[in-house]
């Protein structure tokens, strides 16, 4: 398929600026997909769609505030930095993006508040470099002075200023470890008491982990998507994730539901010789797209996804592209509020 058989118009009106409140009172579009019939309810609902011994993966990846402002040593001028992952904790390295790129070369020094400063190490990409921080302390300490001075790192769709209340809002129930540079957005329709709800059931929510970076959300710039290449993300997968999957994914009664994209290619990219899945820890740059055949995922929550982008291309390729592309037209026509902090559709 194509970059241009992924593209469709929407108003700017239907972008979600902010999450629903309370959360599960979000909208969700069910989508079966062997009977192809589309049904409008609530995230509320969920509860509904599942039976005792179903798996529910989500993603516990937890966002920190990556985008740091500064100065440039000297000149004093003004630069961006977003900081996208650590490569080296002891040596305090980290790739970046930085901006305006033009002004900063390798052996630049960089000057943030609360003191603290780095230094360019390296040149990746046009915008790319990797910094060392030049700080005295443990990496509790440089990670809690980041968490000081960094801005939540809102999608650049969402037209608002940041507010200091996004540090909560966008984050999920589940985060847990440090690691994101934007939130896995299927997550954030889960409630404490939702989650007690479907516990009560008898479902099993297992978490995994996938750092997400700003790969998952680069634009496609190629028509032929066999050449598009996806950034890698660190994703962990524990033996107590793996067991229960397998379990369901065994029984003849019970499904594998992946809440996000992000959960979608942690799970996928485990695969055992046997099609299960398996525990472990890595990194990922798997593509997905139409064709694709899923080997552990049977189900997926997942939210409404910008033209073009490589997670409609996911949706697309689970759910069948047709389908997809004409429940997008419906969703627009009913007005779902759309992308991260926008409603979601389940499809069975």
């Amino acid at each position: 398929m194509k970059l241009s058989d992924f593209k469709y118009n929407y108003p700017r009106e239907h972008i979600a600026r902010y999450p629903a409140e309370p959360r599960d009172a979000a909208r969700l579009m069910v989508l079966d997909r062997i009977n192809r019939t589309v049904r409008h309810r609530h995230i509320g609902d969920l509860p509904q769609y599942f039976r005792e011994g179903d798996v529910i993966v989500v993603n516990d990846t937890k966002v920190f505030p990556a985008r740091l402002y500064g100065n440039k040593e000297k000149t004093g001028a003004k630069i961006e930095v977003f900081l996208l992952r650590e490569l080296n904790p002891e040596s305090r390295l980290w790739d970046v993006i930085v901006d305006p790129a033009r002004k900063i070369r390798i052996g630049n020094k960089l000057y943030f508040n609360g003191g603290l400063i780095a230094e360019v190490i390296d040149n990746t990409t046009s915008r790319g470099r990797t910094i060392r921080f030049v700080f005295e302390g443990t990496n509790r300490d440089l990670y809690a002075k980041i968490d000081q001075i960094g801005q939540t790192p809102l999608p650049p769709y969402v037209k608002r200023a940041v507010e200091a209340e996004d540090r909560e809002r966008y984050q999920t129930v589940f985060a847990e470890k440090r690691g994101a540079v934007a939130v896995p957005s299927a997550g954030l329709h889960f409630t404490p008491e939702l989650i007690e709800t479907l516990r009560a059931k008898g479902v099993r929510i297992m978490p995994t982990t996938l750092h997400v970076g700003l790969g998952t959300f680069r634009p496609v710039e190629v028509e032929d998507l066999t050449k598009h290449r996806m950034d890698s993300e660190r994703f962990m997968i524990s033996e107590e994730t793996a067991s229960a999957a397998n379990e369901a994914l065994l029984s003849p009664d019970n499904t594998v539901t992946a809440v996000g994209t992000t959960v979608v290619r942690a799970i996928e990219s485990s695969l055992s010789a046997s099609y299960l899945c398996k525990a472990g820890s890595g990194w990922t740059d798997k593509f997905i797209c139409p064709p694709y055949k899923f080997r552990i995922t049977e189900r997926l929550l997942t939210n409404f996804h910008q033209p073009g982008s490589t997670l409609l291309m996911l949706t697309a390729a689970f759910a069948g592209y047709d389908f997809v592309m004409e429940s997008y037209r419906l969703a627009i026509e009913e007005k779902y509020r759309l992308f991260s902090f926008g409603d979601a559709m389940l499809i069975l």
